[in-house]
């Protein structure tokens, strides 16, 4: 018997997939959460083999779901169901040690198949989820690329700096300003500062 967990902030998410997935004679619900407290604490009472996990929730986010049930059972065999599909959510998720990860626009036949096998010890991630990963590895492989000084001014770029903001805060001149900029323009493959810092938002670079 597959038993499983699901976790999601959504009652009707929940009961839906409860009655989709109790159509089959292995699986068993043996509990349901609906925050990321409760399902910490279920999980520790029931140790189900499968848990189904909503990133996207409040105050205790999936993420921290994730990295405690996996802190507390290193085995644990934790499949993602999220609406979104992005590097941001895909990659912290992966790395956090989920097994699995599906988007909720996933048919009953796709989310049963990757039950099956993430209960049989393989990993199964939604194509989008593959291609949001790649693409996230990509990124940060092109920000690592940046000197010290670089992401500095990549930093205050994100933050709307003019050259002259950013040459007076790191007290250095604007023509090496400019220097740094394109720099990181050619690096990060965009066209101009708006671009960059767009990038620079989009991976994190403002605290």
């Amino acid at each position: 018997m597959i038993t499983i967990m699901l976790v999601d902030d959504h009652d009707i998410v929940r009961r839906g997939l409860a009655m989709v997935l109790t159509l089959e004679d292995d699986f068993e619900i043996v509990a349901s959460a609906q925050d990321g407290a409760s399902a910490i604490a279920l999980y520790e009472q029931f140790q189900p083999k499968i848990t189904l996990l909503d990133l996207n929730m409040e105050p205790v986010d999936g993420i921290t779901v994730l990295k405690t049930i996996r802190s507390l059972d290193p085995t644990a065999k934790v499949i993602v169901l999220s609406s979104f599909f992005d590097a941001n959510h895909v990659l912290p998720a992966i790395e956090a040690g989920a097994k699995g990860y599906l988007v909720k626009t996933s048919d009953a036949s796709q989310i049963i198949d990757t039950i099956r096998k993430v209960d049989q010890g393989k990993t199964a991630y939604d194509q989008d989820a593959m291609n949001a990963m790649a693409k996230g590895l990509q990124d940060r492989a092109l920000l690592q690329e940046l000197t010290e000084r670089e992401t500095d001014v990549l930093k205050l770029l994100a933050k709307g700096y003019s050259n002259q903001e950013i040459a007076d805060t790191l007290y250095i001149g604007i023509k090496t300003v400019k220097t740094h900029v394109s720099n990181i323009l050619a690096k990060l493959h965009v066209e101009d500062r708006t671009q960059a810092a767009l990038y620079a938002v989009a991976h994190g670079y403002i605290e």
